[in-house]
């Protein structure tokens, strides 16, 4: 049995630290007296933004445990795809509509810099490369 490496160990936390975040609290508009998170966005038009943060933190985890460097380079590509969403909602949890500034929440921060640590544990992941026999000859 393999023992995880200690990216993959911190990739592992800061997807959890991820899904957490997504059920805390990311924004508080005061004029309505809404308090939205990730995956509770009752009174506005903002969807379920914390659904796409799970299923990319799903894949981003499958692929960090495979040892192979097409998961490595698949994961490159998913890894920035969250990155962006995460910032996506950064700027739209924060943003200013009509003179109503809503308020950013922990959740929002947390989701961010998950996001931002999970990046960087896919740009450098700690694999042994195995060199081919040919190569050698």
């Amino acid at each position: 049995m393999k023992i995880l490496t200690r990216s993959q160990w911190i990739a592992l936390l800061a997807a959890i630290l991820l899904a957490i975040a997504c059920f805390m609290p990311w924004s508080f508009i005061a004029s309505l007296q809404l308090t939205l998170s990730g995956v509770d966005t009752t009174g506005t038009r903002y969807g379920k933004p914390a659904y796409g943060h799970f299923i990319l933190d799903a894949l981003i985890l499958a692929f960090t445990l495979v040892p192979r460097i097409w998961a490595k380079r698949l994961n490159l590509l998913i890894g920035v795809l969250n990155l962006g969403w995460a910032i996506r909602n950064f700027l739209l949890f924060g943003r200013c509509e009509a003179g109503d500034c809503p308020e950013r929440q922990i959740g929002l921060y947390l989701a961010l810099a998950a996001s931002v640590i999970l990046m960087l544990t896919i740009l450098f992941p700690q694999m042994e490369l195995k060199e081919n026999e040919e190569q050698e000859a």
